[in-house]
């Protein structure tokens, strides 16, 4: 039988939809299903993305950068020293005993980190807030935030936030997991508020042997080393120092004399921020005050990094190190006693302990030698005793000469009084000895001076070499040579200069002949020739070019005073003897002798007229080397036109000999022809001035468009290169391309001069290391000392240094729990400053004045002015009541926040006054008032004010009266009574107080009890003094008359034409009494028992009833105390049943069991 098979389904063929579809025809594949939500999300986006922006700031990082300040912050017992301690074991290898100061370690091979503990003072944490670039925040693990944590946050807020890590400390303590668990969970959210969501918190448990464990150490380390940090407005506007060497180098003596002088003191340390000025730099030393810095060096850097210590070596500054000392490099902290040896400018500082030389103690002779001038009060030499150099010997005041030498030591005081003489040769001597004519006396006055100390000894060398003469055996001399110097004889290693046999000097010979040869070398100086007073003008001429002197100039003519060489006036001397001989008929110079001076030159002058002619190569060479103006082919006048009418823009002149005016367009023809009449010239003159006039106009329209147009490309960016219109979409990536465009610019210029020049233009940069000087410091600053305590120098900008009102935005803390008082003290931190005020608070009315507030508002900002130095808007500041630890009550010491708002020398602010007054003479709705004036020139300064009465009357001050003093006419709107009250509203200015009191903590012994003005209360609290009471401040009672009101009476002609419902009801007094006034009840005997009856029956049952409620409550109470433990039971049985039930099913769950009801599934049965 043959198979029989199911056909296949037919295949179906795809519709035209589906085809359409599968071309990418479909509208719905491209539709959104949720469009809100889409939109939602997008938008969502794109607000994040914009938070990420931030305003573009100019980066300043030097390629070297300063070291990274971390400040460690905290309560006390929190671990800050640990902690600091550990990090610097674990970068540095050293272990710390005592930290006193910054210490500062290289962490990497370009980064370095200075760490400073911060002390529980108010000044130190505002100090510290202001320049840390990093801050380590200390927190107990097991208390929590304490309050000095959050002030420090709060401080932070308005001067820059920096980056913050937070470490949590005494994880140890606790006991159980999950309660150390939930502890950190805690801590890192509460974080998480006061700083930024996402947050970092390090946990440290324990202490071991010292320090935290290694491990967490390790982590937190890596995480400071690979930190990036933004700069933040302030610090990167101004240039600051975190001082880590403080030296005193005021003269000892000035301090014996008097030991309150200002000190003069050299700071060190690494320059953050802006450049330093390298001159007379003003800066502020919190603490102390604004000072001058008086010089500043650069010195090297104590500690470099292995990037830059590489660099110097490949430079060749320093030489290379051969061999590795970590030691010696990774850490520099002179305050705390790391190193021992500290190089100064102009000294070595050897650090051998705190208890080294103790007075009265001292151990050996060298002790009391070294401690005895330390407490010398004059320098050596100065006092009366003078210098005793042996036990026994005479104390010298002055240093007597002996007598030999008086000559000598008197000939080098005063100076030589004749001309010097040659020394002898072989015993010889010069006849003559006469002086010999100079003609260039002015030459060698300059070189007399220098070596006239040298005469008095050239002759007494001379007197003892010719004594030296031996005789021999033959009796005869034996013969010395003499020169007026030792290369006069010679260098005798050379054997072809001196021949041994005959002792005569080869350079001796041809003498003459090299004489006159230099000789015709000289050259005259014409500035020293003009000033001889021997020799007359035209000599100078003929000396100077050379020619021939007069006969008799030449006659007493001796040449030669540089070389010292003398010659006999009859020409008997020998070895060129006749070179000083005088020559007749012949020029100082041959004929074809060379001319060597060049200070006129010689030209030819026809070969100079064809050298640089018009259509000499030369010309056209040197004309391709200018730039020329373009001719403008829009413009309508053109050179010619410009040529003849250019004299005309400079207007007429008059010729000084014939006194005629001529124009400026009939110039040209006076010199070539004749005058011309003067309406000819008139009308040229118009037609060129209005010529002139046209171009003038257009010109300055072609400017105005390119200057348009110049300032269009400026505002856009870069001009023509702006990244903005090719690469970036954004203003802010333009405004970044623009920033660094400009930076790379002031390298490059500043890379072109040498260090000292770019130091004195631009300044010591951020990274070097500094010594600067400062003078006129107080001397309780080096008295008073601390190195706990951070010293800050912070450059000041020229508008920092002037005071005035600051109009600031302020708010009072929301956590202070005082509301602030104006004219009542604040300490503002502002800039670098810490200075207390007495601001005054306001508000705007309607923006068109300031009205005194008395108070800060509630949860509002308020405007504050007060006086200080003038800082730029938007700086933000807070201010405290006191930052003496003692005035501390343990609540939030941070009063006040806001931002400056305007700077101005003056201010207006004003207060309300209310001015009260009463009528004494009513008529209609005129009135005369009194009261409110007593004059009239007061009424005369309010005419037209407004007034108004209690009762809402508005009226209008008229004139004053002649008689009583101070009163008044005003008119109203209507009239009003006498016993109405007339007020005045008006507004009296107010001038702040001028104060300005720095905090001066560095100079107190106890640097944090500083306390400034305080407020009267405070000092009567004190002083235990009673509060003054006024007689007008007593609360007295007030007793008002009771006012009577006349009764409403209407005319009977008005009442009887008043309508039925208008009628008023006129009912007059009762006469006679009625029934029911008239009669009298008297109870009778059977009555008053029967009411006295039911008052006792009346009176049982209420008591019954008052049981029979109290029995009730008693019973509900009790029943509802039932009902509460039998729910209590519920609870509880249902919280174990759900227990049970849980476990169970998670029981069922791990063994694989399946879950509780519901469908069946697959494979159930199998």
């Amino acid at each position: 039988m043959e198979q029989q098979n199911k056909a296949h389904r037919a295949v179906r063929k795809k519709s035209q939809k589906v085809a359409a579809q599968n071309n990418g025809q479909n509208p719905k594949a491209f539709a959104v299903a949720a469009p809100r939500r889409l939109e939602r999300q997008a938008r969502r986006t794109l607000d994040v993305n914009e938070k990420r922006f931030h305003v573009p700031m100019v980066d300043r990082t030097p390629e070297e950068p300063p070291p990274v300040i971390v400040a460690v912050v905290g309560p006390p017992g929190t671990g800050k020293t640990t902690l600091i301690k550990s990090l610097v074991r674990r970068y540095t290898k050293h272990t710390l005993s005592d930290i006193r100061g910054p210490v500062t370690v290289v962490s990497g091979k370009r980064r370095r980190l200075t760490f400073i503990e911060c002390a529980n003072d108010m000044n130190s944490m505002i100090d510290i807030g202001k320049i840390a670039d990093l801050v380590l925040l200390m927190i107990d693990g097991n208390f929590g935030f304490e309050m000095e944590t959050m002030e420090f946050l709060n401080i932070l807020a308005p001067h820059g936030f920096p980056r913050i890590l937070g470490v949590a400390t005494h994880l140890d303590l606790f006991k159980s997991p999950a309660t150390l668990r939930a502890s950190k969970k805690r801590l890192k959210h509460r974080l998480w508020t006061e700083v930024y969501k996402g947050a970092k918190l390090f946990y440290l448990s324990g202490v071991l042997n010292g320090r935290y464990p290694d491990r967490e150490i390790l982590n937190l380390a890596r995480f400071i080393s690979v930190m990036k940090f933004r700069p933040l407005k302030w610090r990167n506007e101004h240039s600051y120092l975190l001082a880590d060497r403080i030296v005193d180098i005021t003269h000892p003596a000035e301090i014996e004399r008097n030991s309150k002088i200002d000190r003069k003191v050299t700071i060190y340390g690494y320059v953050h921020g802006t450049p330093l000025p390298a001159l007379n730099a003003r800066v502020h030393v919190p603490g102390i005050g604004d000072l001058t810095i008086s010089d500043t060096e650069r010195l090297p850097d104590p500690c470099p990094t292995p990037y830059q210590e590489k660099k110097d070596v490949e430079e060749g500054k320093i030489k290379r190190r051969k061999r590795l000392d970590d030691r010696l490099k990774v850490i520099y902290a002179p305050m705390s006693d790391v190193g021992g040896v500290l190089i100064d400018k102009d000294a070595v500082y050897i650090d051998i302990g705190h208890r080294s030389f103790v007075e009265g103690e001292e151990k050996g002779v060298g002790e009391r030698l070294v401690v005895g001038l330390q407490n010398a009060k004059t320098t050596l030499g100065e006092g009366a005793a003078g210098i005793r150099l042996f036990s026994g010997a005479e104390a010298l005041n002055e240093i007597k000469p002996e007598d030999d030498e008086d000559d000598d030591i008197r000939k080098r005081n005063s100076g030589r009084k004749e001309r010097r003489h040659g020394r002898a040769i072989a015993g010889e001597s010069y006849p003559g000895h006469s002086d010999v004519g100079n003609d260039d006396d002015g030459d060698d006055e300059d070189e007399d001076e220098d070596y006239d100390d040298a005469d008095a000894e050239e002759a007494a060398y001379s007197k003892s070499m010719a004594s030296r003469l031996v005789d021999n055996d033959e009796g005869e001399a034996e013969e010395f040579e003499f020169a007026d110097s030792d290369s006069d004889l010679g260098d005798y290693d050379d054997v072809d200069d001196f021949e041994v046999g005959s002792g005569d000097l080869r350079w001796k010979s041809n003498l003459a002949d090299r004489a006159l040869k230099d000789y015709n070398r000289r050259k005259w100086d014409i500035g020293k020739l003009l000033y001889l007073d021997h020799i007359s003008p035209e000599d100078v001429i003929m000396r100077w070019k050379h020619e021939q002197l007069s006969s008799a100039v030449v006659d007493g003519e001796e040449e030669d005073i540089e070389d010292d060489a003398f010659a006999s006036e009859n020409g008997d001397g020998d070895n060129g003897d006749n070179f000083f001989k005088k020559r007749e008929n012949s020029s100082i110079l041959p004929a074809d002798a060379e001319v060597i001076d060049r200070t006129i030159p010689v030209y030819d002058d026809e070969s100079l007229k064809d050298k640089w002619s018009v259509s000499s190569p030369a010309f056209a060479a040197l004309k391709g080397r200018f730039i020329t103006r373009q001719s403008d082919e829009s413009d309508e006048v053109n050179s010619s036109d410009l040529d003849s009418d250019g004299d005309d823009v400079f207007g007429n002149f008059e010729d000084l000999e014939t006194g005629q005016t001529i124009t400026g367009s009939s110039a040209e023809e006076e010199k070539q022809h004749s005058v011309s009449g003067e309406e000819e010239a008139e009308e040229q003159k118009e037609i060129s001035y209005d010529k002139v006039r046209e171009a003038n106009a257009r010109k300055k329209e072609k400017f105005r468009l390119r200057f348009e147009e110049e300032e269009q490309q400026e505002d856009d960016g870069l001009g023509d290169d702006d990244p903005e219109k090719k690469l970036y979409d954004t203003w802010h990536d333009a405004q970044k391309a623009k920033i660094a465009k400009q930076l790379e610019i002031n390298k490059a210029e500043f890379d072109e001069m040498d260090s000292a020049t770019r130091e004195r233009v631009e300044g010591y940069r951020a990274g070097q290391y500094v010594r600067m000087v400062i003078d006129n410091v107080p001397c309780e600053f080096i008295e008073t000392l601390d190195p706990t305590f951070p010293v800050i120098i912070g450059s000041l900008l020229a508008s920092e240094d002037r005071l005035g009102f600051l109009q600031v935005r302020i708010k009072r803390h929301r956590w202070h729990k005082k509301i602030l008082k104006s004219n009542d003290p604040l300490i503002f931190s502002l800039g670098w400053r810490r200075f207390q005020s007495i601001p005054i608070y306001t508000t705007s009315d309607s923006r068109t004045r300031n009205r005194m507030l008395k108070y800060t508002p509630e949860h509002l900002h308020c405007t504050g002015t007060f006086y200080g130095p003038l800082i730029a808007p938007n700086t933000g500041f807070c201010a405290v009541q006191s930052v003496a630890n003692g005035a501390a009550s343990g609540a939030f010491r941070i009063a006040a926040t806001g931002i400056v708002l305007d700077v101005d020398q003056s201010v207006q602010i004003v207060k309300k006054l209310k001015l009260v007054g009463t009528p004494y003479k009513i008529f209609k709705n005129t009135a005369f008032i009194q009261g409110m004036f007593n004059s009239a020139l007061e009424v005369a300064k309010f005419e037209g004010a407004t007034i108004k009465t209690v009762s809402g009357i508005r009226g209008q001050i008229k004139r004053a009266l002649s008689k009583p003093e101070g009163y008044y006419r005003a008119t109203f709107e209507d009239k009003i009574l006498m016993s109405d009250i007339v007020i005045l509203r008006a507004w009296y200015p107010i001038q702040p107080r001028k104060l300005y009191n720095p905090v001066t903590s560095l100079l107190l012994n106890e640097k944090t009890e500083w306390q400034g003005m305080r407020l009267t209360g405070e000092l009567r609290h004190e002083k235990n003094l009673p509060v003054p009471q006024l007689k007008d401040s007593d609360y007295t009672t007030i007793e008002r008359a009771v006012r009577r009101f006349n009764p409403l009476r209407v005319p009977k002609t008005i009442r009887s034409e008043l309508p039925f419902k208008s009628q008023i009801a006129m009912m007059n007094p009762q006469k006679k009494e009625s029934y029911l006034q008239k009669r009298a009840v008297v109870v009778g005997g059977t009555e008053k028992k029967k009411r006295d009856m039911m008052q006792k029956v009346m009176t049982l049952r209420n008591e019954q009833v008052r049981k029979r409620h109290e029995k009730k409550r008693e019973r509900k109470t009790a029943y509802q105390k039932k009902v509460a433990e039998n729910e209590e039971k519920r609870k509880e049985r249902e919280r174990k049943d759900k227990q049970e039930f849980f476990k169970r099913q998670g029981k069922r769950r791990n063994t694989g069991e399946s879950g509780g009801g519901g469908k069946r599934h697959r494979g159930d049965d199998e």
